[in-house]
C-alpha cells in the first residue's frame, strides 16, 4: 500500500509504503501551537517508509513547506508522523487513540473508540 500527500503549493510531497505504526490524534500544548488547531491527526511510520521530495523547514523536529508554510510531518528518532491532512486520502486512515487529553478543548465532542491518553501515549502499538 502508498499514500501520498503534498503541502498546499506543492512544493513539498510525501510518500509512505506499508501500513503506519499508528495513527493518533494529539492535544498537547506543542502541536496545538504548530498548526494553529486544536489537536492534529497522524499516521506514524517508521523512516524508511517515507519518502520526502521538496526541501522544507524544520523546528523542533516538526518540518514545513518553505515556500507556502504548509505542516507536513514530524520527525522523531526513527519514525516520521505523516500529517492526515496532507493525504490525498485524509479519510483512508482512521486513529485509535488520542493523546494529552487532558489539554483537549473541553466542548469537543467524544470520538468513539478510541484510547485516551491524559500526557503521553503509553508503550508501542
Amino acid at each position: 500500500m502508498e499514500v501520498s500527500g503534498r503541502c498546499h503549493c506543492g512544493a513539498v510531497s510525501v510518500v509512505a509504503e506499508g501500513d503506519p505504526s499508528r495513527v493518533g490524534i494529539c492535544h498537547c500544548r506543542d502541536c496545538q501551537r504548530h498548526h494553529g488547531a486544536l489537536f492534529y491527526a497522524a499516521a506514524i511510520f517508521p523512516k524508511d517508509a517515507v519518502q520526502v521530495r521538496g526541501k522544507t523547514g524544520a523546528y523542533k523536529g516538526r518540518h514545513f513547506c518553505r515556500v507556502c508554510g504548509s505542516s507536513v510531518f514530524a520527525q522523531s528518532g526513527d519514525e516520521i508522523e505523516v500529517h492526515l491532512g496532507i493525504l490525498e486520502d485524509a479519510d483512508h486512515f482512521v486513529p485509535s487513540y488520542e493523546c494529552w487529553t487532558m489539554r483537549r478543548a473541553a466542548w469537543l465532542p467524544e470520538f468513539s473508540g478510541m484510547i485516551g491518553y491524559d500526557r503521553d501515549r503509553d508503550g508501542d502499538g
